[in-house]
């Protein structure tokens, strides 16, 4: 089951494609605002608990030199006004430790983990870490520190740490976090008005554009002014002015054939009514015989075939037109269709005393396909038959030829005659509907040869008309030729029932 596509909103998808990156930036800038809030509130608390860490070692590395030792140990205690100290911050939970030359404990808190044992040891080089203290989040500042009474040449350093919980780090990120985020849901809302107003602004020419195209009278196919439109919608209007003006010409070339076509079917209806009134007269007065009157009834009879004809014509050429109709293709025997009506027109041929034949060989006749519509290919061939039979005087010859190009790209359809011919600057105006040329009485509609070239451009191909020469009583005829060239289609592969003949044949 098939749905038909929804018509889609330009100002809708313009402002969906505009806002959804802004909706998929924001939550980004969130989570970069909040890396950057951490590294801005880390940096003032990294430093104090850097300086309480040094101040820390300095008081170690005095109070190491002053110690004395007893059976090899050392007996450092930090005093109480420094421990003191440490723990004055009310908002964290500061923890420290003080690690022997030989990493013993010498005081502090037993708890906090010391660095990982394949850290660098650089005397005096404050160094920070993120740890954890009973399952806890701790900042850990922490330093080598060397002894002032140590020997030169000794390696020897204690190891003095600092650690502080994140409270007051976690609170800072918060605010600052409060302070770039908070302004943004007052400044996202804005920017979506202020896009769709812009937006709305920017389609407002489309909208005005819109308006006088509906104002339009359905009979007005002037261009559209392109001054008055935006630059990006100048190249649909130059499309729709080029629609216009094709339109136009359509309307004005059928506005044409109706009135060509209204003013020929004039002249057979006119002399209908003319020779009915004539008859009715004669009858009423007393004065006709049955000689008048079939002479009547006879140009009664010929107006309404000459009526017929064009009538005939005239659909023949709506169909020709009729692109729906043509596009309906199959595979067509055109040897065969031409021989059909080749046939079909032996009988006038010879009430004219005209020499009508095919050329064409058998096998051609069942080979040669085209790729086209048969009533078309059919109506082509007839006007092309019906021309040449017109024109040939008595005694003539009119051959339809179907051959194939050496190559077996085209197959060629021709048909000529030994008539009159068509001077070179009226070959093209005779495809034109309902001219006939000068100097001629033969009583045609006009339309059979604009038929004929209709058709075959509905198929893909031209009309060419040349002359040749017929050397006939001792005079020479110009003649006419008509060429038209198909492309070839594929012979059709044999019946099974052939093949099977053909095998049982010795």
């Amino acid at each position: 089951m098939s749905t038909e596509a929804q018509p889609r909103s330009l100002f809708g998808e313009i402002l969906d494609w505009m806002l959804a990156p802004l909706l998929l930036i924001w939550p980004i800038s969130v989570a970069l605002t909040w890396l950057v809030a951490q590294g801005i509130s880390a940096k003032p608390y990294d430093r104090e608990l850097g300086e309480m860490a040094r101040n820390l070692g300095l008081q170690v590395a005095a109070e190491a030199a002053r110690v004395s030792t007893t059976n090899g140990k050392g007996r450092y205690a930090l005093s109480a006004e420094a421990a003191a100290l440490l723990r004055a911050d009310e908002s964290d939970t500061i923890y420290y430790q003080v690690l022997g030359q030989r990493g013993e404990y010498l005081s502090g808190d037993r708890n906090l983990p010391v660095p990982q044992p394949d850290a660098p040891i650089q005397p005096w080089e404050l160094q920070l870490r993120d740890d954890e203290i009973g399952g806890e989040s701790v900042r850990v500042a922490y330093l080598w520190v060397a002894p002032d009474n140590q020997p030169p040449g000794s390696s020897r350093t204690m190891l003095v740490q600092v650690a502080e919980t994140l409270g007051k780090r976690s609170r800072l990120t918060n605010e600052i976090i409060k302070g770039v985020i908070l302004p943004q849901f007052v400044i996202l809302p804005l920017a979506v008005l202020l896009v769709w107003l812009a937006l709305a602004r920017g389609i407002a020419p489309l909208n005005e554009l819109q308006r006088r195209i509906r104002r339009r009278e359905s009979s007005d196919l002037s261009p559209i002014e392109e001054s008055r439109v935006p630059d990006e919608v100048a190249p649909l209007v130059r499309a729709i002015n080029d629609l216009l003006g094709r339109l136009d010409q359509s309307i004005s070339s059928q506005k044409h054939f109706l009135a060509d076509a209204a003013h020929q079917l004039k002249t057979p209806l006119a002399g209908l009514r003319t020779q009915a009134e004539f008859a009715q007269r004669e009858i009423d007065e007393g004065k006709s015989s049955p000689t008048e009157l079939k002479r009547s009834l006879q140009q009664i009879a010929l107006s309404s075939q000459r009526a017929a004809h064009m009538v005939n014509q005239l659909l023949a050429m709506a169909r020709a037109e009729d692109k729906e109709h043509a596009a309906r293709r199959s595979l067509v025997n055109l040897s065969a269709l031409a021989i059909e009506t080749v046939r079909d027109f032996v009988p006038r041929a010879m009430e004219k005393r005209l020499d009508l034949g095919y050329e064409g060989s058998e096998w051609a006749a069942s080979q040669l396909r085209v790729l086209g519509h048969p009533l078309l290919i059919r109506e082509l061939i007839r006007n092309l038959v019906d021309n040449a039979l017109l024109y040939t005087p008595e005694g003539g010859t009119v051959t339809v030829r179907v051959v194939e190009d050496p190559f077996g790209q085209v197959v060629v359809l021709q048909v000529e005659d030994s008539g009159p011919g068509i001077p070179e600057s009226e070959r093209e105006k005779v495809f034109q509907p309902f001219y006939r040329a000068l100097g001629t009485e033969v009583d045609g509609s006009g339309l059979g040869l604009a038929i004929v070239r209709e058709i075959a451009q509905q198929h893909g191909t031209e009309v060419t008309l040349d002359e040749t020469r017929d050397r006939r009583q001792g005079h020479e005829s110009p003649g006419a030729r008509f060429t038209i060239r198909f492309q070839a289609q594929p012979p059709a592969p044999p019946a099974a029932d052939e093949d099977d003949e053909q095998a049982a044949q010795p």
